[in-house]
Parts: C-alpha cells; sequence; structure tokens
C-alpha cells in the first residue's frame, strides 16, 4: 500500500543529522506494516498532482500555526478537502491534525491554557496511552463529521476520526525522548516555561505507546483499502 507523506514542515537542522527528518520518523514508526512511502514537501509547495496519487495520505507536524498566512496552508486544505470527497484515507499528526480539522471546518487556535510538552497521558476510547506531545496549538471547534477518540484533560479533542476518510492524533507517536529532548535544546528556550520543561525532563525514559498508534493507523489505512476495493468490485 502506498503512502504518501505530505510534509508540512522540517526538523531543526541540528537534529537532522542524528534523528533524521519527519517523514524519516514516520518511515520508522510504520516500518514492516506493508507500507511504501514517498514524500511530497508541501511547506516547499511540492505537491501530488491528484489526491489519488497514493492509496491514502499521511500529514506530518510543522512549526507553523495552521491559521498563520503560509503560502502553502491554502493548497493543502483544497487538497484535504479533495482527498475527504474522494474517500481517500488521511492521518494527521498534530499540525496535520489541526490542518485537516481546519480545513473540513472546524477551529484552530493558539491555546490560552499554554504548551503541551514531552511525555503525557491520553484516554484513547478507555485505553490508557502514554505519548509525547510537543504543541500549543489545539482544535478547538470540531467539524461536523469528526468524533472524539482520544482526550485527556489538557487537550480535550487529542484524536478525532472522521468516519472512515481521515484519523488525527494532536501527539507525536513518531518522537521518541531524544528528539524532544532536541526540541527543549533547540526551540524551547524563551518560549515554553522552564516549569514545563523540567516537568518534561523528570518524565523523559517512561515507556511510550506509539506502537499502539501504529496499530491503529496501520488498521485504518487497510481497512479504509478494503473498503475502496469492495466499492470498486460492486460497481465493475
Amino acid at each position: 500500500m502506498r503512502i504518501g507523506i505530505l510534509q508540512c514542515g522540517k526538523s531543526p537542522a541540528q537534529l537532522k543529522a542524528d534523528l533524521g527528518d519527519y517523514p524519516d520518523m514516520f518511515v520508522r514508526l510504520l516500518a514492516g506494516r506493508g507500507f511504501d512511502f514517498t514524500v511530497w514537501d508541501v511547506e516547499e509547495m511540492n505537491f501530488p498532482d491528484t489526491v489519488h496519487e497514493a492509496d491514502g495520505w499521511l500529514l506530518t507536524g510543522s512549526r507553523h500555526g495552521a491559521y498563520e498566512p503560509h503560502a502553502f496552508i491554502p493548497p493543502l486544505e483544497d487538497f484535504i478537502r479533495q482527498a475527504y470527497a474522494d474517500q481517500v484515507p488521511m492521518v494527521g499528526i498534530c499540525f496535520g491534525h489541526q490542518i485537516i480539522a481546519q480545513a473540513l471546518g472546524g477551529k484552530v487556535v493558539k491555546y490560552d491554557g499554554g504548551w503541551s510538552v514531552g511525555t503525557q497521558d491520553y484516554d484513547f476510547e478507555g485505553e490508557k496511552l502514554r505519548l509525547n506531545a510537543w504543541h500549543q496549538d489545539q482544535v478547538v471547534d470540531l467539524p461536523d463529521d469528526a468524533e472524539v477518540i482520544g482526550r485527556n484533560t489538557f487537550c480535550e479533542n487529542a484524536a478525532l476520526v472522521y468516519n472512515d476518510r481521515a484519523l488525527t492524533i494532536q501527539a507525536h507517536p513518531e518522537f521518541d525522548d531524544s528528539f524532544v529532548q532536541g526540541l527543549m535544546d533547540t526551540r524551547a528556550k524563551g518560549v515554553v516555561p522552564d516549569e514545563l520543561l523540567t516537568r518534561a525532563a523528570g518524565r523523559m525514559g517512561e515507556a511510550k505507546a506509539s506502537a499502539r498508534i501504529a496499530d491503529r493507523i496501520e488498521a485504518f489505512f487497510k481497512q479504509a483499502r478494503v473498503r475502496v476495493n469492495t466499492a470498486k468490485q460492486g460497481a465493475a
């Protein structure tokens, strides 16, 4: 199954050589699950010609806000709406979670409750999962088709599903602790409050449930493919 990675941002240059860029992290997260990957750097305005160039789409994180006036955001929103209309499944992580919600009629804001950094605990439909996070922006108003499947006390809309067309997650299953530490060292100073960084440092090393999220992503993409193939056979 071919997954198109829409790269919406870049890893800090200081971290990229040792820890990789965002697409590299997703390839590692989903390794051995029967996926082939092609990357389009949409932040640099490199878009697929059509939404059908892949069997599914994965939208990465970004340092940008979905509501900010960057050149790549309007065409990305158009692409999301077209993929949704054509029932090409999408998975969005952090910024990807936010931009899918915004494109489909939701609202994303710079959350006045501040930042979520490092190890966080989430409730995914009764399953307790621990994941790394790095965000201040949040989805605060949901699109009509969105259903909340993951939350915690800080982030009410931490994971959403849109029927069988999109699965989105605010946290970062692709981030390991070494990358979060790198972000703390390179992007946090003067931005993230010191007490949050201290708390994040204190939870380094706690086991994460990234593999459980990879299971969910795999199941979502593969179930969507079965649906599409069944529909095609029915139309033949």
